[in-house]
């Protein structure tokens, strides 16, 4: 009960700053610059810091050994969820437009804006290792497997045309600095103090200006515009019920075979499962002349039932845990 009523003061905490951001894109106190602006600091500049400081200071060489089994578990529940999601766009005949939206739905998360910001305030700095355990594999699971769907449901484009793959997506900034931060470790290169403070007063903006950036892409999209039809019900449940479930199978059969992780490392690997559709998701279904508004509607109506969803998650983790 106490974990319950935790998880709802945790998730409070990040309603009301998603509801500042919110509110200050509808009263017009934020234009369309700005938006532009902070997710370019958070994603460039903010993000890659935060990652840099904290892998060096929650990670050591033997812990990063141990982090091993997370990955496996990530890598076959995304495996599972892709497979699943297109099965389902078959048997449910999702149309020409919507494939792509729907099967990145099952398997690709909003692990920065939402998953970040979350399992920071649920777990504190000291699962930020596992976090990114799951973003390195959601990031390359997204750019490289994820668009590809979307670009194939181009119902402009002839079957068996190509597309030709900007690899470079495959390394954003933030996975830069969670890379350039692994090569310190390794090789134990000294960082002075004062510059390790400074990238950690940089990275501290993170959790709320993402926070504020959701509720501004929130008041974009509207709260009015979100529907549940058909296509729309099957894709929450791939994002809610059928990816965490995955994961979870896959560290219970790992626990039996021997492959215990902390208590942290699983319910930060499970809560990432079931983070929110990604944000860009609208975005890229645009640029592939897909269905936007389908794609704006499963990314807003599971960011508002997210809020909902983890206190149940917590409670799920707990008694299965």
């Amino acid at each position: 009960m106490q974990a319950f009523i935790t998880s709802l003061q945790s998730v409070a905490e990040i309603v009301i700053v998603i509801a500042l951001g919110y509110w200050l894109r509808t009263s017009g106190k934020v234009g369309d610059q700005f938006k532009g602006n902070i997710s370019f600091l958070i994603m460039n500049i903010a993000l890659p810091a935060s990652i840099f400081v904290s892998v060096l200071k929650y990670l050591t060489r033997n812990k990063l050994v141990g982090l091993t089994g997370g990955l496996v578990y990530a890598f076959a529940s995304f495996a599972a969820s892709y497979l699943l999601a297109w099965i389902l766009s078959k048997v449910l005949k999702i149309k020409k437009g919507r494939r792509g939206t729907f099967i990145n739905m099952f398997a690709n998360a909003n692990t920065i804006f939402i998953g970040l910001p979350l399992n920071l305030a649920l777990f504190g700095q000291k699962s930020l290792p596992y976090f990114l355990v799951y973003y390195v594999v959601n990031t390359v699971s997204t750019w490289a497997i994820g668009v590809f769907f979307i670009s194939a449901d181009d119902p402009t484009v002839e079957n068996g045309t190509k597309k030709e793959f900007n690899w470079k997506k495959l390394l954003p900034a933030p996975l830069v600095g969670f890379l350039v931060s692994l090569i310190f470790l390794l090789l134990a290169i000294p960082i002075p103090g004062w510059i390790t403070e400074t990238l950690s007063m940089v990275g501290g903006i993170v959790t709320p200006m993402s926070l504020i950036y959701i509720g501004i892409i929130l008041a974009d999209a509207g709260l009015r515009s979100i529907r549940f039809d058909r296509d729309t019900v099957w894709a929450l449940l791939g994002r809610f019920v059928f990816a965490p479930a995955f994961m979870i199978i896959f560290i219970l059969i790992g626990a039996k075979m021997g492959g215990q992780m902390p208590n942290v490392e699983q319910s930060t690997l499970v809560i990432q499962a079931a983070t929110p559709g990604l944000a860009v998701l609208p975005i890229l279904v645009g640029q592939s002349h897909g269905d936007v508004k389908y794609a704006t509607n499963v990314v807003t109506t599971s960011t508002v039932l997210f809020v909902v969803v983890v206190p149940v998650l917590i409670q799920v983790i707990n008694l299965v845990f």
